[in-house]
């Protein structure tokens, strides 16, 4: 399987441009592994700006409880698709017999990683937009300017540590296990907050 770290990083940016012109647009991704990255940082996506109506100013407590409660069912699609993306790469990889099952453990799995990457995408979008603002403050371009190449930076890292881990399970040489999250929280029959106020 050619799995392409820098296709990734391109996919992202691309999307988060193209959804902030047109947010309701449905796209084709191509492939089962494009498709659930590009639904994973959808979920991402949408998170992001969910988050922010909670900190508007003036916001009901109403308003904010139902702000709260989109966080938990987008965050819960945000870690089921993470999880989505590393089962079906150990699909892939069991075809040709792999991970070896002695090589190393790598302690973060690719689905991880990819979601880290997509909030990375996030951030730099958005910094690079405030260090653009021909509004701000005295300081504030410079600022964004100088977190701008940090996120980058940390991006390009990041890139290169999945790169190399999809290298070395591909040779063999290590591995990944997919990590279930078992969220708690939107679960009613685990969370004490649901289940001992039922009426």
């Amino acid at each position: 399987m050619n799995f392409s770290v820098a296709q990734v990083i391109t996919m992202q940016d691309e999307l988060i441009a193209i959804w902030h012109m047109a947010p309701d647009a449905a796209l084709s991704l191509g492939d089962k592994i494009g498709q659930l990255i590009g639904d994973q940082h959808r979920a991402n996506f949408d998170l992001w700006h969910t988050e922010d109506e909670a900190r508007t100013p003036g916001a009901t407590d109403a308003q904010i409880a139902d702000v709260k409660r989109r966080i938990d069912t987008t965050n819960q699609k945000r870690n089921d698709l993470s999880e989505q993306i590393d089962a079906f790469l150990l699909e892939v990889l069991a075809e040709h017999g792999l991970p070896a099952e002695n090589a190393p453990l790598n302690s973060e799995s690719p689905g991880l990683m990819i979601d880290r990457l997509s909030i990375l995408a996030l951030k730099i979008y958005h910094t690079r937009e405030e260090s653009e603002r021909t509004d701000a403050p005295n300081g504030h371009v410079e600022r964004n300017v100088a977190r701008l190449m940090i996120l980058e930076d940390q991006r390009a890292d990041l890139a290169l540590c999945l790169d190399a881990l999809w290298k070395e399970t591909m040779a063999g040489t290590r591995r990944f296990k997919l990590y279930r999250q078992l969220k708690m929280y939107n679960d009613p029959s685990l969370n004490p907050a649901i289940y001992t106020k039922r009426v």
